[in-house]
């Protein structure tokens, strides 16, 4: 664990470094609009997906350099997500990684410039990724821009605001769950191997990239859940209890606490079989396990 910890920082800290250069401009009459768009997609965060991008391309023999820029591009789509999600037309929240959430400081207006203006830049990043070759980076945003919009997470956020007003059975909460969260977490997965040189998401490699993917998507969301029912403010660095307030359908609200995470338990060890067979695992194995057992 402490070697994925230090894995985990190191990555951090060299995404802060370069996703800066992707937000930034020259013209000061746009210098709101960027420095909302920067707000969200630079505040200090776990940087899970863009982890995921940087281990699958290491673990399938892939270079760093070519991976980065896929990894910068899904953070900007992340963060977009994060700033339309905690506007008041969604889930109305005004505290995110501990700080207050975008239209709070910026208004709504800006706000949803922002969110707008950081996924259209992901897919320009990871349309201009110049360290593989055109075919790749081609495959790789079109993977992107389905997975981001009504077939992936977009689909997944309409589902849950359906949600709030009428009753979600647990095969619609799944499936909610693997388009909202985890579309972005499988396409962090599948970029990483679009980054080590891999064509085509039928390549068994990406079938696997995909399956450990969906199952600690799962399990993420289910300790999401958990958290959300248990921890506090300050630990969570975003308010909790909102699912409840909002009436929210939640895996707590089909098992108990115990069997929930029972459920994420079995989700972590299905990720984990997916990249057994293969050299190198041993990052991504720790990190299905730390997302299992954490805190926030």
């Amino acid at each position: 664990m402490t070697e994925l910890k230090k894995r985990l920082a190191e990555n951090a800290a060299r995404i802060a470094e370069i996703l800066p250069q992707y937000l930034a401009t020259t013209d000061g009459d746009l210098s709101l609009l960027y420095e909302s768009m920067r707000y969200s997609a630079l505040a200090e965060g776990k940087r899970i997906r863009p982890f995921l991008v940087m281990e699958f391309c290491r673990m399938f023999g892939g270079r760093d350099e070519a991976a980065l820029p896929f990894a910068c591009a899904i953070e900007c789509v992340h963060a977009s997500s994060l700033i339309h999600d905690d506007m008041p037309c969604m889930d109305n929240d005004d505290l995110r990684r501990g700080k207050p959430t975008n239209h709070v400081v910026f208004g709504e207006d800006i706000a949803l410039l922002a969110g707008d203006a950081l996924i259209t830049r992901g897919y320009e990043i990871a349309a201009r990724n110049t360290e593989v070759s055109p075919e790749i980076a081609l495959a790789a945003t079109a993977m992107l821009l389905k997975n981001a919009g009504a077939y992936g997470m977009m689909g997944g956020q309409q589902i849950d605001l359906w949600g709030e007003k009428n009753k979600v059975d647990f095969p619609l909460l799944l499936k909610m769950h693997t388009k909202k969260t985890g579309a972005l977490i499988r396409t962090s997965a599948l970029l990483g191997g679009f980054a080590a040189g891999i064509t085509t998401e039928d390549d068994p490699r990406m079938q696997d990239a995909a399956l450990y993917a969906e199952n600690i998507g799962l399990a993420f969301q289910v300790i999401d859940d958990i958290l959300d029912a248990t921890s506090d403010n300050i630990t969570l660095g975003k308010p909790v209890h909102s699912d409840i307030k909002q009436e929210k359908t939640t895996f707590l609200s089909e098992m108990s606490i115990e069997d929930a995470f029972a459920y994420a338990s079995e989700k972590t060890d299905a990720a984990i079989k997916a990249i057994e067979k293969y050299e190198n695992n041993e990052i991504l194995t720790e990190l299905a396990k730390y997302l299992l057992n954490r805190k926030k």
